[in-house]
């Protein structure tokens, strides 16, 4: 490993680190150029493990061999490895760093929908979500209830974000994932019957026995305020609502979504209870 001691903070090497937007990171104009930005030794392990490819790591001077150890001995031994204080390192990224560990990554290529969907029978499609940390609850919540892929529309926040990342616990590394333009009409057109998750005259309960009957379901989340467009909701096949007491409105990707939903997609597509 190639240690690098930070003296400055005006290295320009360390921009990926500090200075350079999440846009300029994804580099839209090459995106075989791209990076992305993982935080903490647990969730970059995930990505090593996933295959993703290391081009440098920030950690404090301590972590070398300490929680950083496992990491640096799984990368190439030319991969520079920038370390300093606590406090130097906080000053160059603004922020402490989780477990004192940023590993700079290679953004891999963008996948087709038609590729992370093949054999698919349980997908969630992300609607409009720009929330990083909602986006990063919904890999985990899909990683862990065994969703097959996660769609998203290209107004949604980047799942390689690096706060998505770490709210997803790497989850975002181990569900296939793709963009996707007009998702109703697109998944349509490859057998996949579409859920919306929204309140209106007609909703089923999420208890429907129509759903689990299904052997091809897409299941599409609304934005965090308005919820899905009415267009959205009219052309899908099916329309769900989530039970609510108290008269509270149908939550869409509100935080406690998570709890309700997760359960209750649990016991009605799976049939586990």
């Amino acid at each position: 490993m190639t240690i690098i001691e930070v003296e400055t903070l005006t290295e320009p090497a360390l921009d990926v680190f500090a200075t350079l937007t999440e846009a300029q990171l994804r580099n839209r104009l090459e995106p075989e150029k791209g990076i992305f930005i993982v935080e903490s030794p647990k969730v970059i392990k995930v990505a090593l493990d996933a295959g993703y490819e290391p081009l440098a790591l920030l950690c404090e001077r301590r972590h070398i061999e300490g929680d950083a150890a496992e990491i640096i001995a799984a990368c190439q031994e030319n991969m520079p490895v920038y370390t300093g204080s606590r406090d130097v390192l906080g000053s160059l990224t603004g922020y402490t760093l989780t477990r004192g560990v940023l590993c700079a990554m290679r953004r891999p290529s963008p996948r087709s929908v038609e590729d992370v969907c093949a054999g698919a029978r349980r997908i969630v499609v992300v609607d409009g979500v720009v929330d990083t940390t909602n986006i990063g609850a919904i890999f985990r919540s899909a990683a862990a209830l065994g969703i097959d892929a996660v769609l998203l529309t290209p107004s949604s926040c980047d799942p390689l974000n690096r706060r998505a990342v770490r709210v997803s616990m790497g989850s975002v590394f181990l569900i296939p994932w793709a963009w996707i333009e007009a998702p109703v009409v697109s998944l349509g057109k490859m057998g996949f019957k579409t859920v919306s998750m929204a309140l209106t005259d007609n909703s089923l309960g999420i208890d429907d026995p129509r759903l689990a009957a299904e052997p091809k379901l897409a299941i599409v989340m609304g934005t965090e305020g308005d919820g899905l467009a009415r267009e959205v909701i009219e052309n899908t096949d099916y329309v769900v609502r989530i039970p609510m007491a108290h008269g509270v409105d149908s939550l869409n990707v509100a935080a406690d979504f998570y709890n309700r939903f997760s359960f209750n997609l649990y016991r009605t597509i799976y049939k586990i209870i």
